[in-house]
C-alpha cells in the first residue's frame, strides 16, 4: 500500500506521462492468447452439440442406438422423442431448429471476426490476419458441413450484413464447403500440441472435408471416394496422431492427452459447461453408483438389438453400456439391475434398457460434464480409409485396418482378427419393428445391407458420437430399415425440415421436399 501511495503521489505532478490505464488501436500488440480470444466465440456454438436437444440427439434419437422411452417420470414431453424415432417429425419440431440456430450462429460470429479483420477495426498484423482469417474459414466450413448433412438447402453466409440471405442447394452448399476447406488448408496450422488444442488445425480441416467427400454421394448423387483416401492418407501419412491404446481413455475426464483427438470440442463444468446428456442417460439413482452430485434424469437408453449384435468378447460393450447390477459406491448394496429389455417407447420401466456411460462420469459430477466431446478422432480416419477401400474393390486391404482397430478392444488378438469377406456381408443386426414379448414382430425390409459388417463396425466403435443417422443414411439403412417401434417413413426424411420461424421470417426459403 505504501509503495502505491508514493506511487500516485509522485505521479500526479507530471501531467505528461504515457497513460497505461487505456489500450487503443495504436498501443495494442496482440499476442498468441489474444488471437487466441478473437476465435472463441466462433468456437462457442459448437458446445450445443451434447447439450439439450442438440446435434446429439438430432444424430442419434433418429437412428438405430437411441431410444427415449416413456418412463415412470415422465419423459413424453408432447411425443417429441416419440417423432423423432418415428420419423415423422415437422418444422416445429426442437432438435433440427436447435441445429440449424447453433450453427448460423457460429456462422455470424466468424463472419462478424473476418469483417473487423479485413476492416481494419482489429489492430493485428497481416500474418496474424490470414492465419485467423484461415482457421475461422476452415470453422465455417465446418459448421457448414453439419448443415449440409442436416438440412441441406440453406442460406450460404459469407459476409456480415443485415440483408435477408438467398436459400442455396444442397448442391451448392456442398461445392461452398469443398472450396473453402480446400482453398485454407495449406494456410492452417500444421502444429498438434496444447496451442492447438480445441482449434482446428490444418488436418482437422482435411478430416472434415474427408467426411464431406466420403457422404458425397448422399449430397450430390455423385461418390468422391478418391478424393477421401487421398486426404485420410495425407493424415495418416503425417504421422501426428496414433490410436489410443485404450479405448476408454479417449472419453475421460482428462482425456485432452490422447494421441487420436483430431478435434475436440472443450467443456468444463464450471467455465465452459453445457454438456448435459449424461443427465437424459443415466437413472436418479445412478447419482449413488457414480457419486455424482446431481440426480439424472433416466430417459434415453440403448435399443437392444444394436446391444444384441455386439460380439463376444467385445470390450467396447461394457466401455459404453451400463448393464446389470449397478451397486452404491460406498456400500457395495444393489440399487437396481439393468436389463437390455424395452416393451415399447410407449412405456418402460427404469430399469429397462441399457444406459450409456461411455464418457467417464467423475465422482462429484452435477449437471454438466467437463469431459471434452472428440469431434474428430484418428479412429475414423482409419475408418473411412478402410470404408473406401471396401467400396472400391479392395477388401482384403480394408480388413487389415478394421483388424487394426478391433485390436484393442479384445483380450485375444485372434478374435479382433476379420477378413474381407466378413466385412462385405449383410449386417448382423436384426432389424425389425422389435415385440414387447422382445421378439421381431415384423422383419421389415429384409434386403441385404451391402457392407453391413463394417456397418456394424461403425455402431460398436462409434456408439454415442453424434454421427449414427450419417452412417444409416450413406449405407441406405436409414431410408428402409425397421428397427425398434420404428418403420420407414421415405428417402425424404434424409433431410430435415427448415423451421416454421425461419420460414416465416425470410421470405427467401422454400421448405425442404416432403414437408
Amino acid at each position: 500500500m505504501a509503495i502505491l501511495l508514493t506511487f500516485l503521489g509522485t505521479s500526479c505532478t507530471n501531467l505528461d506521462e504515457e497513460v497505461f490505464s487505456e489500450i487503443t488501436e495504436d498501443s495494442f500488440i496482440p499476442a498468441d492468447e489474444d488471437i487466441v480470444a478473437l476465435t472463441a466465440s466462433a468456437y462457442t456454438p459448437l458446445r450445443y452439440i451434447m447439450s439439450w436437444q442438440g446435434l446429439f440427439d438430432l444424430q442419434e434419437e433418429s437412428a438405430d442406438t437411441f431410444v427415449t422411452p416413456t418412463r415412470p417420470n415422465g419423459w413424453d414431453d408432447g411425443g417429441t422423442y416419440k417423432r423423432m424415432h418415428f420419423h415423422t417429425w415437422d418444422e416445429t419440431q426442437y432438435q433440427p431448429r436447435n441445429t440449424w440456430l447453433s450453427c448460423f450462429r457460429g456462422v455470424n460470429n466468424i463472419n462478424r471476426v473476418i469483417s473487423q479483420i479485413e476492416s481494419g477495426s482489429l489492430p493485428i498484423t497481416e500474418d496474424q490476419a490470414m492465419a485467423v482469417t484461415a482457421e475461422l474459414r476452415a470453422l465455417r466450413g465446418l459448421y457448414y458441413s453439419i448443415l449440409l448433412d442436416t438440412h441441406g438447402n440453406v442460406p450460404i453466409l459469407k459476409d456480415f450484413s443485415d440483408e435477408v440471405p438467398q436459400q442455396s442447394s444442397r448442391q451448392q452448399v456442398y461445392d461452398f464447403v469443398v472450396s473453402e476447406l480446400t482453398e485454407v488448408i495449406p494456410n492452417l496450422s500444421e502444429t498438434v500440441d496444447v496451442s492447438t488444442y480445441g482449434r482446428l488445425t490444418k488436418y482437422g480441416a482435411m478430416q472434415v472435408l474427408a467426411r464431406v467427400y466420403l457422404n458425397a454421394e448422399v449430397y450430390t448423387g455423385t461418390a468422391q471416394w478418391q478424393e477421401c483416401l487421398k486426404l485420410c492418407n495425407e493424415i495418416i501419412q503425417s504421422g501426428k496422431y496414433s490410436l489410443d491404446s485404450d479405448y476408454g481413455a479417449i472419453f475421460t475426464t482428462e482425456n485432452q492427452s490422447s494421441p487420436e483427438i483430431v478435434f475436440s470440442v472443450p467443456y468444463d463444468r464450471i467455465y465452459a459447461a453445457g454438456w448435459n446428456q449424461h443427465m437424459k442417460m443415466l437413472l436418479p439413482s445412478h447419482r449413488d453408483v457414480l457419486n455424482m452430485e446431481a440426480q439424472p434424469w433416466g430417459g434415453s437408453s440403448a435399443n437392444p438389438q444394436i446391444i444384441d449384435s455386439y460380439e463376444p468378447g467385445d470390450k467396447r460393450l461394457e466401455e459404453t453400456w451400463f448393464e446389470g447390477e449397478q451397486r452404491n459406491a460406498d456400500t457395495g448394496e444393489v440399487l437396481f439391475t439393468l436389463v437390455n429389455f424395452m416393451p415399447s417407447i410407449y412405456f418402460c420401466e427404469f430399469e429397462e434398457g441399457l444406459r450409456c456411460h461411455k464418457y467417464d462420469i467423475a465422482p462429484g459430477s452435477n449437471g454438466s460434464l467437463s469431459n471434452d466431446f472428440p469431434m474428430l478422432r484418428y479412429t475414423d480416419v482409419l475408418m473411412m480409409k478402410a470404408e473406401v477401400l471396401l467400396r472400391t474393390n479392395k477388401a482384403d486391404e480394408a480388413a487389415v485396418i478394421v483388424s487394426d482397430v478391433r485390436n484393442r478392444a479384445f483380450d485375444n488378438a485372434a478374435d479382433a482378427i476379420i477378413t474381407g469377406a466378413e466385412l462385405m456381408a449383410d449386417t448382423t443386426v436384426e432389424y425389425g419393428v422389435l415385440g414387447e414379448d422382445g421378439e421381431i414382430a415384423d422383419a421389415g425390409n429384409t434386403a441385404t445391407v451391402p457392407y453391413g459388417r463394417f456397418l456394424d463396425e461403425l455402431a460398436w466403435e462409434f456408439a454415442a458420437e453424434a454421427r449414427r443417422r450419417t452412417d444409416l443414411i450413406r449405407f441406405g439403412v436409414y431410408q428402409t430399415k425397421s428397427w425398434y417401434n420404428h418403420t420407414p417413413q421415405g428417402d425424404y426424411t434424409t433431410l430435415f425440415p427448415i423451421g416454421l420461424e425461419e420460414l416465416n421470417t425470410n421470405p427467401n426459403l422454400t421448405q425442404n421436399p416432403g414437408y
